[in-house]
């Protein structure tokens, strides 16, 4: 069987030139990292646009995941294939790869089969260092703030309250709790903190919802990194580090433009994770593909649950972008498992167990209605489906009344979505608004209750002493007017991962309300959710090498 990487060895790729001149860019907008990648600068979009057409934004999401996979960046690639092979113009808004999932249980984040993004490697391994960037500027706020406490500490910080912990790419469970500042009075002040992965780190988010520069410099002032003994918030331009983290950041601003397996062209950039952050690449590649192209196509992280909510809610309530159409990925294989079939069942032809998961779809279509906006259902086909296991989906999707397509695009890339891309093109809708979960100035209790309530179908919301002393602490600092940020379980509605298929009689309990003040939003910890991730027992890494100058083993 031939791997994901060996196909895109196979794929003689455009120089990366050729990729931005078919976007009306000219060699002055870009600038070439190699052959292969390159950053497109954000004046681009102070340029008049180059379509005539409205540009139309898909986002693409996905029921809940499953071990079996559902595929959102694999079917986001081929629905852009396809739409090309049809004669439009397309361009892919995607998120960059984690080194800590890559390198851990997942995999890479590039696609499979016949619709992938390439070069595969580089952009699973560091692409232009737009991950290194976020990580050191994220890492010169906290030793600023260590070096502030050695020094005399003149902001009367408490240590005790400090909130700032560092970050690192990598998924390393032993960095969660830490100590620093041990060895003596010339080491530091010793005190309590940890490690998150960068992809959960504020700065990150800020990077992905800033419009500009200067919208990204006012909210990198706008971090809160502690308190004062007096219960004062403390924030980071008050350490001075807003302007050399914007440095730090200048080209991690910019845009990475690479290409599909086809040769169309597919922005990449930024990458927070959707159950412990918001999921969504950066506004400035989406409103740049969208200038750029007819047809934006992007993604939201896991199920629609997790990251399309806050993709609405957050990202196009912030910014005034809105969708066309929503593709919601579903395959038998996980429908089997949310009906209660084993993983070694999944190649077993059986219908039944295909419809009892079918109640998953279902709440995921109702999440898509919620919002106002239009449900296509593509089943992203495994070579194992059945003509009876697919007719069960289709039929159901006929009586739900929305529009359902087949897509073969991982084995046959734009060609085998050619009927999804067909049900885009026909269910795209034009001119009418997305309406928001909730309104900011509700309660913030209000607000997770509307998420947990009508996302997850949960009965109630129950929240610990310390989520309610940090609700009250929000609200007493003046940030009742943010959205809700829910960091969750990405393998259930519910906080329970154990729980599969479209459970009811739950409630959601809160542990822990964060503020993400320069982000916009209030991040609520759920169930056991954790924001450093652990490796298996055996990592992806172990299989990667270097052999003859190529990386080899990458999935």
């Amino acid at each position: 069987m031939t791997t994901d990487i060996e196909i895109a060895r196979a794929t003689t790729m455009r120089p990366i030139v050729d990729v931005a001149a078919d976007l009306g860019l000219h060699p002055q907008d870009i600038r070439p990292y190699g052959h292969d990648v390159a950053k497109i600068s954000p004046v681009v979009l102070s340029q008049p646009r180059r379509r005539e057409r409205q540009a139309n934004l898909i986002l693409v999401s996905a029921i809940t995941p499953t071990p079996a996979g559902e595929g959102k960046t694999t079917t986001s690639i081929g629905l852009a294939q396809g739409l090309t092979r049809l004669g439009e113009s397309a361009c892919l808004a995607l998120r960059e790869p984690s080194l800590g999932p890559m390198l851990g249980m997942k995999g890479g984040a590039t696609g499979g089969g016949r619709s992938q993004i390439v070069p595969m490697d580089r952009i699973n391994l560091h692409l232009t260092g737009d991950f290194h960037a976020i990580t050191t500027a994220h890492n010169l706020l906290a030793a600023l703030l260590d070096n502030h406490l050695y020094f005399d500490n003149p902001l009367r910080i408490d240590p005790r309250r400090i909130v700032w912990r560092r970050v690192i790419d990598m998924n390393d469970r032993a960095l969660r709790n830490t100590i620093v500042g041990l060895g003596g009075n010339k080491q530091g002040v010793p005190r309590e903190t940890g490690f998150d992965i960068t992809a959960a780190s504020e700065v990150m988010a800020i990077l992905c919802l800033a419009e500009n520069e200067d919208d990204l410099r006012h909210r990198l002032d706008r971090i809160l990194v502690g308190f004062t003994y007096d219960g004062d918030p403390v924030t980071a331009r008050q350490l001075s580090a807003s302007s050399p983290m914007l440095a730090l950041m200048r080209d991690a601003l910019w845009p990475n433009l690479v290409q599909t397996l086809e040769g169309g062209p597919a922005l990449v950039h930024g990458g927070p994770f959707a159950n412990i952050a918001h999921g969504c690449n950066s506004v400035l590649a989406t409103r740049m593909a969208m200038h750029l192209a007819d047809w934006a196509i992007t993604e939201a992280g896991f199920g629609f649950d997790l990251g399309a909510e806050k993709f609405f809610d957050i990202k196009c309530r912030s910014t005034g972008l809105d969708t066309a159409a929503v593709v919601l990925v579903a395959t038998v294989r996980a429908l089997k498992l949310h009906g209660g079939r084993q993983p070694g069942e999944l190649t077993d032809s059986c219908p039944k167990a295909v419809q009892q998961g079918l109640p998953n779809l279902d709440k995921h279509v109702e999440n898509i209605r919620h919002f106002g906006e239009v449900p296509i259902v593509a089943l992203n086909r495994f070579g194992t489906d059945t003509e009876d296991e697919i007719a069960v989906v289709r039929e159901h999707c006929r009586t739900l009344g929305v529009p359902f397509a087949v897509s073969d695009h991982h084995a046959r890339g734009g060609e085998g979505a050619l009927e999804l891309a067909q049900a885009v093109m026909a269910h795209a809708e034009r001119g009418s608004r997305f309406t928001p979960l909730y309104e900011l100035d509700a309660p913030i209790r209000d607000k997770i209750r509307a998420v947990a309530q009508q996302m997850y179908g949960a009965d109630g919301v129950s929240f610990t002493k310390r989520a309610e002393r940090d609700i009250e602490e929000a609200a007493r600092l003046g940030y009742t007017d943010l959205p809700v940020c829910i960091a969750k379980t990405p393998a259930s509605l519910s906080d329970d991962p154990k729980r599969r298929g479209r459970p009811g009689g739950f409630s959601v309990t809160v542990t822990a309300v964060q503020i993400n003040a320069g982000a916009g939003f209030l991040v609520v910890l759920t169930g056991d959710i954790l924001r450093m991730p652990g490796l298996p027992r055996r990592p992806l890494a172990e299989r990667i090498d270097l052999k003859g100058g190529e990386i080899v083993g990458l999935e």
